[in-house]
């Protein structure tokens, strides 16, 4: 078996990159299709349907760095992290297929109520399932390049994810009425979160297991010694700013198909136009990281991102194809905009561990899984927001015609916004310094062939 020295074996890169099937299945669904769930059939206000989706997962603001905490402390002999993948990912897929399973109850409260509390339940077993998962890799090697080669099979399977459960889903909904569309699309994505979990869970039977001693002080404490760790906090800031602009994007997927370009079936094109292209270039950003250095191709993936964003402000007057291939754009950044960021983190962490001698790795991730939550549930929520000042009309059918003012804000939320978010985010990322030499020195891994310069 390998050793957290050596370099990992591809089954096992592929048996930990399975997880990401749970990942991106849970973190592209509700956020494509639960505030039109809410708005178009349950028939909430835009502003109160935009609360029901963003509380459950500020709830994670709070619990996941005590899951991480959890998890940090654990001594199963079956490694420290790899039960929660198992008992956790059941609980997610169980509370998902609830969330979109409910009768009518009589009343918008009811309706609201149910998804709000089915929501919280979700979010919660996904703290669980996340945190452990997103902990592993800086336990798994303390190899520089490795940990870049382990985002790399994450983030492919994660674009993969994102665009079968992307594109699926509403062809699933779509596909039956009102309701029972949404129940039936409820049940296929908890078969997707169970294959998910399951996968990593097995596939991660073998991997390397570090020896860094957990920390024993209190929680608070180490909340103080992460928030004073300087990188890790740009890096941080840069990666929520991006999670935002992200959730406000897959917000508005289905509302611009429908009300914009007219044509339902266009989500799940607009979903294959984002994630193809991450499929493919993925394993190119991964070996442009490895030749210009990782901070600077997150500088270039992101401004790639943004310059798709802008692309698309002009959805209401350009053919279809036109939008379509300025999200491709927006696909072939966000691929980068994945892959260097969840490569720098465990270098964070493993800096720390390494000078320390403490594992704080499980309240790295708790902290960093809990403001990507964060930022991806606000997403949804500040684009429900955008929807309420264009004066967005919701419904029982989905079937009212939209005013001028709702059509811009549709497109505003999906474009202008995100936009203007990764440009913001890229200040933050200018302030990030952590070098690969740093990490060598620190870490003892003298592999690397990155030599990434400082931009401070």
């Amino acid at each position: 078996m390998s050793t957290p020295e050596s370099g990992l074996t591809a089954s096992t890169r592929a048996g930990y990159g399975f997880g990401s099937v749970a990942t991106g299945t849970f973190g592209t669904v509700p956020g494509l299709l639960l505030l039109p769930y809410l708005t178009d059939t349950l028939g909430i206000a835009a502003a109160v349907a935009g609360v029901i989706v963003f509380a459950p997962k500020a709830w994670d603001v709070i619990l996941n760095p005590i899951a991480g905490r959890i998890s940090d402390r654990s001594t199963d002999p079956r490694g420290p992290r790899r039960p929660f993948l198992l008992k956790a990912g059941i609980a997610l897929a169980l509370c998902f297929a609830v969330l979109f399973a409910a009768p009518d109850l009589g009343s918008k409260l009811l309706n609201g109520g149910w998804v709000l509390i089915a929501f919280l339940a979700c979010a919660t077993a996904y703290a669980f399932f996340q945190v452990p998962y997103v902990a592993m890799p800086a336990e798994m090697t303390e190899s520089y390049d490795e940990r870049t080669r382990l985002m790399t099979w994450r983030v492919a399977i994660l674009a993969f994810a994102i665009m079968l459960s992307g594109a699926t889903a509403p062809m699933i909904r779509n596909a039956a009425e009102g309701r029972d569309g949404y129940r039936y699309m409820g049940l296929f994505v908890a078969v997707l979160l169970i294959i998910g979990a399951l996968g990593a869970y097995f596939g991660t039977a073998k991997a390397p297991i570090g020896k860094v001693k957990a920390d024993t002080g209190s929680l608070a404490d180490q909340l103080r010694i992460i928030s004073g760790a300087r990188d890790f906090r740009y890096l941080l800031i840069t990666f929520v700013i991006q999670a935002l602009a992200t959730g406000s994007m897959l917000a508005g997927v289905d509302y611009l198909a429908r009300s914009v370009l007219g044509k339902p079936s266009a989500s799940t094109i607009l979903f294959v136009c984002f994630v193809g292209p991450a499929l493919l270039l993925t394993p190119l950003w991964a070996s442009l990281g490895q030749w210009i250095g990782k901070k600077s191709g997150f500088v270039l993936a992101s401004l790639v991102l943004a310059t798709g964003a802008l692309l698309a402000t002009g959805a209401r007057a350009y053919p279809a194809w036109v939008v379509f291939l300025a999200v491709a754009l927006v696909g072939v950044g966000y691929a980068g905009a994945q892959v260097f960021p969840m490569a720098m983190l465990p270098d964070c962490a493993a800096v720390d561990a390494a000078k320390t001698g403490q594992n704080r790795i499980g309240v790295y991730t708790g902290v960093w899984t809990a403001a990507e939550t964060f930022g991806l549930a606000l997403g949804p929520g500040v684009y429900a927001v955008v929807l309420a000042i264009g004066g967005y009309a919701s419904s029982t059918s989905g079937t009212i015609t939209q005013s001028d003012s709702a059509l811009n804000a549709i497109v505003i939320g999906f474009s202008v916004l995100p936009a203007i978010l990764v440009a913001l985010s890229l200040v933050f990322l200018r302030k990030y310094s952590l070098t690969a030499e740093q990490v060598e020195a620190a870490t003892g891994s003298t592999d690397s062939t990155a030599k990434e310069q400082s931009n401070d």
